[in-house]
């Protein structure tokens, strides 16, 4: 009887050391070696995996900036901190450009801009938007529903009483989860040191732009004429900032007849090497005879 039951479990036993050693050989022989220096990375990496890098989760990131396709500071989150520290693994001099941060390009609130029609739906704005472009008369304007602050990981976007997302830019690591999720495209990302921009983004006529919102972009081109800098230009209707030129004097602000141009009352270091430029004057016609 114990015969019956002692030569199973030894031929069982050795079937499994054959498979056990057989497995072991082709791991060993098929084995992918990882290059030493992604867990080197991954370990200097703050650990959100909120993908804001583009990538899944910082696993993703650390394989990717070792394979160089991604920069050493790939990271949103991480800052010009963890840059430096990606920088020395791979052996890579850091680029200390200016960060970005989250700017909501849209100033009708609930107020400015009324709503025409009234939306009774889930509260998202990508199943708002579905519904005739969302209730907003102006159909380049932020639905209001919040979207981009669920999706928010850092506490950097919440809602004000007038239905419009407002940006806390200590909290922003410029993830760029709001701007991906925005159906309107309100949300962007623009340098941190940029203090005036655009809150608008619609591209119609000024008439129509009017009958929907009253601190709308007009397209009159009046702030064009005022910047010094040669900074801003209409295009499509619509006032566009070249923030490489932009010194945040803030002239056009003054000018602007709707007040769709913003300056924040946040300080910022003073933009060098700007000059204004001189403009050509306009052509006169020549008197007549």
């Amino acid at each position: 009887m114990a015969t019956q039951i002692i030569i199973p479990v030894v031929v069982l036993g050795i079937i499994a050391l054959i498979i056990g050693v057989a497995l072991a050989v082709a791991a060993k022989r098929f084995e992918v070696k990882e290059d030493e220096r992604i867990p080197q990375v991954r370990a200097v990496l703050p650990g959100a995996n909120c993908g804001g890098c583009g990538y899944p989760g910082c696993d993703g990131c650390a394989a990717a900036i070792v394979k160089g396709e991604a920069p050493v500071n790939a990271c949103p989150v991480g800052g010009a901190a963890v840059a430096e520290k990606v920088g020395a693994i791979m052996g890579e001099a850091v680029d200390n450009s200016m960060p970005n941060v989250a700017q909501v390009l849209c100033g009708g609130n609930c107020e400015k801009a009324p709503r025409q029609t009234e939306y009774y739906g889930l509260k998202d704005c990508n199943e708002a938007v579905v519904a005739n472009g969302g209730p907003k008369g102006c159909r380049f304007g932020c639905i209001g529903l919040g979207s981009c602050v669920s999706v928010c990981e850092f506490d950097a976007l919440h809602m004000t009483d007038k239905m419009l997302p407002e940006v806390n830019i200590n909290h922003c690591v410029a993830c760029g989860k709001c701007v991906d999720i925005c159906p309107k495209n309100v949300m962007t990302l623009i340098p941190k040191d940029q203090i005036v921009h655009v809150d608008c983004q619609s591209k119609e006529k000024g008439k129509l732009v009017r009958q929907n919102c009253e601190v709308g972009c007009i397209g009159c081109g009046i702030c064009e004429k005022t910047c010094m800098f040669d900074a801003i230009h209409v295009q499509g209707n619509l006032a566009v900032i070249d923030y490489s030129k932009c010194s945040n004097c803030g002239a056009c602000v003054k000018k602007c007849p709707t007040h769709a141009l913003i300056k924040e009352g946040r300080k910022v270091a003073p933009r060098k090497g700007l000059k204004p430029v001189k403009k050509a004057a306009p052509k006169t016609k020549p008197a007549e005879a």
